[in-house]
């Protein structure tokens, strides 16, 4: 579904240069559900923004089902924005509109497009859970049920892939799991590519894969060692569950690697850009640089 070589972006302003992505590889497979994670400034919410169509790489490659981005004129992203991507803000006030229903919410997409079909906003209604909502407006629901049309809106005109910007950034732990619970469902009902961006590495017990972001680059990523289901189905508890997920680091096409800063202070690592680099028994083993002799 998506596939990222070497891209970068640069943002100028009068006399200043800022790369906010700096040769990022990613590869993401349709009908998968992912989380990319990163502090602030890391680059996660510009990646987002070119996925959606809402800016432009400055170089590399960037694919989105097929379709070459880099070569998009303004014609070609309205189109992609309207018929293949749906997005959802972690502020409701970009997602919604106040004075009009739930329900109006979501036929307003679908009318848009020149499309009749209104009965499908009852459907989306229906499935995030909301079909006894469909006349409240913006100020009536709780910002969980706000989230939950917003998804839905999302979801109007068919998209095939869905991207959401700290989704449960604005709501509470128990709510943030039922959202959470909602892309699961969706992405294994009608096999839609979710791509889920946070600064909560809390997010990887809900999804299958996690790519870390560090100064605008994959530095490692997470992959679920079992389904959710099977998980489930052991009663385990995800609260305390640190095994779910095998951790990886990422090595680029130059063969660098990015370490976490934690992975190197525990082994003695602080003020140094050196390691040593050990090889024995089919390992490669990293190592504090050798102490000075006085």
């Amino acid at each position: 579904m998506i596939h990222c070589e070497g891209l970068v972006k640069i943002y100028k302003t009068a006399d200043l240069e800022v790369f906010a992505l700096q040769g990022l590889d990613l590869h993401i497979e349709n009908g998968e559900l992912m989380a990319i994670i990163g502090n602030s400034g890391s680059g996660k919410s510009t990646l987002l923004n070119m996925l959606g169509g809402l800016d432009r790489p400055t170089a590399g490659k960037l694919t989105v089902d097929g379709r070459d981005m880099l070569k998009f004129k303004e014609r070609d992203f309205v189109k992609y924005k309207r018929e293949s991507v749906g997005f959802v803000w972690q502020n409701n006030a970009r997602n919604l509109i106040p004075y009009l229903t739930a329900l109006e919410n979501i036929e307003l997409p679908i009318l848009l497009t020149g499309s009749r079909k209104r009965w499908r906003a009852k459907e989306l209604l229906d499935a995030v859970g909301l079909s006894h909502r469909a006349s409240n407006k913006l100020y009536e629901l709780s910002g969980g049920e706000q989230q939950r049309v917003a998804i839905a809106i999302a979801l109007a005109n068919h998209p095939k892939l869905l991207l959401a910007d700290e989704p449960t950034g604005s709501v509470d732990s128990r709510m943030a799991n039922q959202i959470l619970d909602l892309f699961r469902e969706l992405n294994r009902t009608i096999g839609i590519t979710v791509v889920i961006v946070t600064h909560d590495p809390e997010l990887a017990k809900k999804v299958d894969r996690v790519a870390a972001i560090r100064d605008g680059k994959i530095s490692s990523e997470m992959l679920r060692r079992r389904s959710y289901a099977e998980e489930l189905a052991e009663l385990e508890e995800a609260d305390g569950d640190e095994s779910s997920h095998v951790e990886y680091a990422v090595l680029d096409k130059a063969g660098r690697l990015q370490v976490p800063a934690g992975y190197l202070e525990s082994i003695g690592v602080k003020n140094s850009n050196k390691l040593r680099v050990e090889l024995g028994e089919g390992k490669i083993v990293l190592l504090p640089p050798e102490e000075k002799a006085d």
